[in-house]
């Protein structure tokens, strides 16, 4: 085992930790408040290869590994958790789906413009009354000569107003249940597709979430990802790839409560000496350093696993929930350590607790986890390796 990281890897760090500090943490308070970034942001971190950063080189990308987007999600949420989002989406949803399903014609029309970050790319699975219960989905695609009619809405969509290309899910056989669900590239630009944000969330608000619209789409037999009836199996390993970095991101949360936790403890006073002095404020602060210790362990562990071309199922939704609650708890702790001025604008950790809640719904809800890694020891759920896998790292030229 080898806990070190690359030469190449800490470089990384060092930059991505720079542009949040310098390009981020500076507006966030204001983009929080308005409800959206600067989009200059996309090109600044496509200038900086991180649109692409596990994408091989010939596809556009920088070709890294896969702990390197850890890497990268850790160090963009700790400036704030819209910045994971986007590239959880773009990358891990998106390009990553595009990367392990895509043919080679897909890769060059879709995969290529994204990991350069000439184009953004979303992922439209949950609906209406359709989250954890995939199978309940109502959107249909129905086969029309060489294209496909799709019709149906999409809600909680991150990047909904500003991606070009959405992978989305939909029925081409009802009858079939799960086995009967198809995935498709959509182009924004297509005939009868519309979106519309969601305003008003309690957290994230910097991010862009909505819904998507689909009216007799026509879509290209050309853009059907995989074969008809994988969708469920596509969506289900793309869901392994965001939940990678979901669990990445909630590394940087912790970090950031951490750094402004410890920096008020060595500020404010109370009953004569500092609080971080109080041992019940030096046990929320040790609970928040052995959640990101352990956090940190099981993710960079699921990326060692995605390096080898090994399915990574079971250890990824271990991070993913653990990583998650830790984060929450940690904001938590975060306002309690803070008072009265945790829970006003003066200091970020009240945006840390309002984004924390959403990543331990999404991408599975801490219910379902649990349940996952129940079934595990009970040998109740088992993986076998997918006819299309993730490929290896280093990747072949």
């Amino acid at each position: 085992m080898n806990f070190s990281f690359s030469e190449e890897q800490s470089l990384l760090r060092k930059t991505v930790r720079q542009f949040v500090d310098n390009e981020i943490i500076p507006h966030i308070a204001e983009w929080d408040t308005k409800g959206g970034f600067d989009p200059l942001i996309w090109s600044r971190l496509a200038d900086l290869g991180l649109m692409g950063v596990c994408i091989p080189e010939k596809y556009g990308g920088s070709g890294m590994d896969y702990n390197s987007l850890a890497i990268v999600c850790e160090e963009l949420e700790r400036g704030d958790t819209a910045f994971r989002t986007a590239v959880s989406v773009h990358t891990g949803l998106n390009s990553m789906t595009l990367l392990q399903w895509g043919s080679e014609e897909q890769k060059q029309r879709f995969l290529l413009p994204q990991a350069k970050g000439e184009k953004i790319g979303a992922f439209g699975l949950t609906e209406p009354g359709a989250g954890s219960d995939v199978a309940a989905i109502t959107s249909t695609a129905l086969r029309d000569g060489e294209d496909y009619i799709l019709n149906g809405q999409k809600t909680w969509i991150s990047l909904c107003d500003s991606a070009d290309h959405f992978i989305v899910f939909a029925y081409t056989d009802k009858a079939k249940k799960h086995q009967g669900i198809s995935a498709f590239i959509v182009e924004r630009d297509r005939d009868g597709f519309s979106s519309k944000a969601i305003k008003g969330k309690y957290g994230i608000r910097a991010g862009n979430t909505g819904e998507l619209f689909f009216e007799d789409v026509r879509i290209p037999v050309g853009n059907r990802l995989g074969e008809e009836g994988e969708g469920f199996k596509i969506a289900m390993a793309s869901l392994d790839n965001g939940r990678f970095t979901v669990a990445a991101g909630a590394c940087g949360l912790i970090s950031a409560c951490l750094e402004e936790s410890v920096r008020y403890c060595h500020t404010r006073s109370t009953f004569g000496k500092l609080i971080g002095e109080h041992q019940l404020v030096q046990q929320m602060i040790a609970r928040m350093e052995a959640g990101y210790q352990m956090s940190r362990l099981l993710v960079y562990r699921a990326g060692e696993l995605k390096n080898q071309g090994i399915r990574n199922t079971r250890e990824t939704s271990l991070a993913k929930w653990q990583a998650c609650d830790f984060a929450n708890q940690a904001a938590d702790d975060a306002v309690q350590i803070h008072g009265a001025y945790g829970y006003s604008d003066e200091y970020p950790v009240g945006r840390f607790l309002r984004n924390s809640k959403a990543p331990v719904i999404y991408e599975g809800t801490r219910e379902i986890h649990t349940i996952m890694q129940a079934e595990y020891v009970l040998e109740m759920r088992e993986d076998r390796d997918l006819n299309k896998m993730l490929p290896k790292w280093p990747f072949e030229e």
